[in-house]
Parts: C-alpha cells; sequence; structure tokens
C-alpha cells in the first residue's frame, strides 16, 4: 500500500505541482486533464449563466474581454523580476491556477453588475461589468510600469498589426469566397486573438529567447526550427473548430448559447496567451 502511495505521490508531484512551483509550462499528462476539465467547467459555466439569466451575445463576449486583459496582466506581474508576489499566493498566479481565481473575480463582479442593473442603479449591465475588469487591467498596468521599465516597445506594435493584418487578408479570401462564416465578426475576432498569439510566440521564441510551453507547438516548432509554425498551425485548428461550431449546431436558443460560450472560450484561449505574452516581452521579463 505504501508503495502505491508513494508512485501516486510521485505521480501528482511530477505532472501537476512541479510544473506549477517550477513554472515549467505543460506536459502530455496535464495537458489532457486540463483540456478535460475546461470541457467540464464550460458546460458549469453555461449553467450558471442560465441561472444568472445572461444570454451570450457578442455584446456580452466584449465585456468579458477586459477580464481577460486583467487576468493576462496579472499573470505578468507574478512573472516579475520584482518580487511583487511570494509562496505561497504567487502559486494561484500560474497557470493554470491563475485561470480559477480569475473566473471567481469575474463572475462575482459579474454577479455585482447584475444586481445593480436590477436595482435600478445602472441601465445596462454590461458596461458596468466591462467597467470593473477595465480597471482591473489599468490598475494591473501601473503596478508593472511601477516595478518595470518598457524594455522592447515595438513587441505590442508587431503583434498588433500582425494579428490585424493577418486577419484582414484572410477576410478579404473569406469575402472573395461569399463564405458567410468566415465574414462574420465574432468568428474573425476569434481568428484575430489565436493569430496574435501566434505572433507573440513567434517575436518570442525565434527573435527574443523566450521558449513555447505547451506540448504540440513545442513539437511543431522543434520540428521545423522556427516559430512560424505557429501561423498555418492556428488557422488550420481554428478555421476548422469555427466551420464546425457554425454549421452543426441545432437554431434552438439553447444551442445557440452553448455554440456563443464554447466562441468566448475559444476566443479567450487566444487572446490570454497573446495578452500575457505581448506584455511580458515588452517589459522584457
Amino acid at each position: 500500500m505504501s508503495f502505491s502511495i508513494d508512485n501516486i505521490s510521485q505521480f501528482i508531484n511530477t505532472y501537476y505541482l512541479d510544473p506549477i512551483r517550477g513554472d515549467e509550462g505543460y506536459n502530455t499528462v496535464n495537458t489532457i486533464t486540463w483540456a478535460i476539465i475546461l470541457g467540464i467547467c464550460i458546460f458549469g459555466v453555461f449553467r450558471l449563466l442560465e441561472k444568472l439569466e445572461v444570454k451570450i451575445t457578442p455584446r456580452f463576449i466584449a465585456s468579458v474581454l477586459p477580464f481577460v486583459l486583467a487576468g493576462s496582466s496579472l499573470r505578468v506581474i507574478e512573472d516579475s523580476p520584482a518580487g511583487i508576489f511570494h509562496p505561497p499566493f504567487s502559486y494561484l498566479l500560474i497557470t493554470p491556477n491563475i485561470y480559477f481565481l480569475v473566473f471567481a473575480i469575474t463572475i462575482s463582479c459579474l454577479w455585482i453588475s447584475i444586481r445593480m442593473q436590477k436595482a435600478g442603479l445602472v441601465k445596462d449591465f454590461h458596461l458596468t461589468f466591462a467597467g470593473f475588469g477595465l480597471a482591473w487591467f489599468f490598475i494591473n498596468l501601473a503596478v508593472l510600469l511601477h516595478f518595470d521599465n518598457i524594455v522592447y516597445p515595438y513587441v505590442p506594435v508587431f503583434v498588433i498589426v500582425a494579428g490585424i493584418g493577418l486577419t484582414f487578408i484572410f477576410y478579404l479570401i473569406a469575402r472573395h469566397f461569399k463564405s458567410s462564416i468566415f465574414t462574420n465578426p465574432l468568428n474573425l475576432s476569434i481568428l484575430m486573438a489565436h493569430l496574435m498569439d501566434a505572433s507573440s510566440t513567434y517575436i518570442g521564441v525565434d527573435h527574443l529567447g523566450y521558449f513555447e510551453k505547451h506540448v504540440v507547438p513545442t513539437y511543431l516548432i522543434n520540428l521545423t526550427g522556427t516559430a512560424l509554425v505557429m501561423y498555418p498551425l492556428k488557422l488550420i485548428i481554428f478555421v476548422g473548430v469555427l466551420y464546425v461550431l457554425d454549421t452543426q449546431f441545432e437554431d434552438d436558443e439553447r444551442s445557440l448559447n452553448l455554440k456563443m460560450l464554447i466562441k468566448m472560450v475559444i476566443l479567450i484561449l487566444g487572446l490570454s496567451p497573446a495578452t500575457r505574452n505581448t506584455i511580458r516581452m515588452m517589459m522584457g521579463i
């Protein structure tokens, strides 16, 4: 029995706890685990939003995005060599733990915003909710600028311009072929977020000496010798995913709501690392 417990303990430490303590990134085991947990969480969030009577529209998704910026910049604060946060609290700010922390804060702000609207204190909870996220994001930026200096100011320019430029080219091609799916603003926003993520990976890995932490991208980068491979990888995956989402879901309201939630999650999974990587590189962290 002790042998089995020791083996289980070693397995948990090797594949889950040590990567968090050392911020070592992902391995095959924890990647699969977090993917399963994410899938479960999506349905949990879906039920929660139903109870809060929140319809997932492009307007709602836009109001969530400031919290993505806030969570990503909070992660950079933890990365700061200034040592702003210390263990054990700093462990909460390492992926994937930070997702749960940011989620809890985001849901709390959403609940408060909805209650304020119902109490007649605000007309539209979306604006109030987004305002909470923007305030948090700007506070994080102020903290970063106080403790660290901007080292590579061209990084955010490159990431944003490359993301927007490549998305615009994709839009022109989609419009030429009269594709309603890939000229849809939300779908284009998802592709832009992931192309920005690809851009941040490319400039970080190929030009600034950073390294990729995810399993599949690491394998492909090592195989090809360049992080440029992230561009076709992102397009192949998410063009396919968006096509399936927009052609295979039913047209009833509940199915459409679930589809929008999945799209919101995919958008967040692109924008979050893009933001974190960009801010981190800009500050030379």
